[in-house]
């Protein structure tokens, strides 16, 4: 395995490698296609927790903005490495999807319990803030870690986020919560739409230029909203009477705090640490930099903290949790541009666009439709992200026992969501539950070095 992992290392053709500082102009090209990979990945959650919170829209427009800005301060924090903080590589931060479907149920328990929208925002990021430092904690535990979470826990927990969110894809692709009100859900006009859009995506993916087939969720996105303009979709009543610049203001909805959430979203928390690991991991091997050793254990643990830094910063200003982005490692193959300095121009640009409310309630007025057509195949190419974790390694009978009773448990509360109500609240959101039991079965069940491994080449499910 090590001398596989040294070939990786070796393999990459960079233009620019880690500390090269390429010229203003390639710098910027290189700035910009990168936010072409992750601007839409990294607004969505924002909309699809308002969306299914039913949050008003100056308040889903605030979650957008903030979240523009906070990756904007994550990705310095990231490429520049202050002291033991940061990977020092072209690590991009975003907003991360492990969080929606727990947000949105969290959320909806909290509204239930006859909380005020302004009290469950609250709520939610005050848990997330103090939830972010669990991460923190867990940088510098890494060694230990490890040995518990292993590429099958964390494939399982992957695999899991992105099954729960396709119920969110799909509902938009029908019209959205707003379409079951009105009644219009499922109608011909809103499964059109969201199915232009859908082949678009799946058109521009079949290209052979690289850009092309990066930029396929974002050119579906525009024809779609083009299209719904055209059929009178799209509301503008939410860019009326703008200031010109929304300043992030902490705790712009106060502070609440909630132990039965905090459980559940610091489980979340502490499974997302070894997606970031998995992340970055893949970030040094196509960068050129060595993938064991101190100088390793050193970017892992300042990429970890940093993550968990700036969802501290991000969740005080307003925005969901943020963490390092996988997409942006298919852009540095593509392109041979590893340059860390890349990052502090796609910093600027995201804290500028995040600052000018227009954009944030821009985005607001996209359809459901229009975003359910793309958020079904981003959603579906998380879960065979964590089909690609999960066979990395090969698989044994004893990891295909532990996915499947995680999987089936983890599905079996997302589809009945009361089987678990009599047992610890950690049981009673899919990922959780799922993450759980893959983590205590795979510290339970004992390992039969005789069985075969099955390696399964995962060159297809790169996503």
């Amino acid at each position: 395995m090590a001398e596989t992992m040294k070939k990786q290392v070796d393999s990459p053709d960079l233009v620019y490698g880690l500390e090269d500082k390429p010229p203003f102009g390639n710098a910027l090209l290189s700035a910009i296609t990168h936010l072409l990979a992750i601007f839409v990945p990294m607004i969505t959650p924002a909309l699809i927790v308002g969306g299914a919170l039913e949050l008003p829209v100056e308040m889903t427009a605030y979650l957008v903005s903030m979240a523009m800005v906070a990756s904007g301060v994550g990705t310095y924090l990231q490429v520049n490495r202050f002291g033991p903080v940061g990977s020092g590589m072209l690590s991009i931060q975003s907003v991360n999807f492990s969080f929606v479907t727990v947000m949105i149920a969290l959320g909806a328990g909290m509204k239930e319990g006859g909380l005020t929208k302004d009290a469950m925002i609250s709520t939610l990021l005050g848990v997330s803030f103090v939830g972010a430092f669990l991460v923190c904690f867990s940088a510098w535990l890494l060694p230990y870690l490890k040995k518990v979470i292993t590429p099958t826990v964390s494939g399982v927990v992957v695999m899991l986020i992105g099954l729960s969110l396709v119920h969110v894809g799909i509902t938009d692709f029908g019209g959205g919560f707003g379409a079951k009100t009105s009644g219009t859900f499922g109608s011909m006009e809103n499964l059109g739409l969201a199915s232009l859009v859908l082949l678009i995506v799946l058109i521009f993916n079949c290209m052979k230029n690289p850009l092309l087939r990066m930029s396929g969720i974002a050119v579906g996105l525009i024809v779609g909203y083009i299209v719904a303009l055209f059929l009178g979709k799209v509301d503008f009543s939410a860019l009326q009477n703008l200031p010109l610049v929304t300043l992030p203001v902490p705790f712009k909805y106060g502070f609440a705090f909630d132990w039965h959430a905090f459980i559940v979203a610091g489980a979340i928390f502490l499974l997302s640490v070894f997606e970031a690991v998995g992340d970055l991991t893949a970030t040094a091997m196509v960068s050129d930099q060595p993938i064991e050793g101190e100088e390793y254990t050193k970017r892992l643990r300042g990429g970890v903290l940093a993550d968990g830094l700036v969802s501290v910063i991000a969740t005080a200003l307003g925005s969901l949790p943020l963490t390092t982005f996988a997409q942006n490692n298919g852009v540095i193959q593509m392109t041979g541009v590893a340059s860390r300095h890349v990052g502090k121009y796609i910093a600027v640009i995201l804290v500028l666009l995040g600052l000018f409310p227009v954009v944030g309630r821009a985005f607001t007025t996209i359809p459901s439709p229009v975003l359910g057509g793309a958020m079904v195949l981003m959603f579906g190419l998380i879960a065979i992200a964590g089909v690609r974790i999960l066979v990395s390694h090969g698989i044994r009978r004893r990891e295909a026992v532990i996915a499947a009773t995680s999987v089936g448990l983890g599905l079996g509360v997302a589809f009945e969501p009361e089987v678990f109500k009599n047992l610890p609240v950690l049981f009673q959101n899919s990922i959780s539950a799922g993450g759980i039991t893959a983590v205590i079965l795979n510290l339970l069940l004992p390992e039969d070095k005789t069985d075969k491994v099955v390696k399964i080449d995962t060159e297809g499910l790169e996503h």
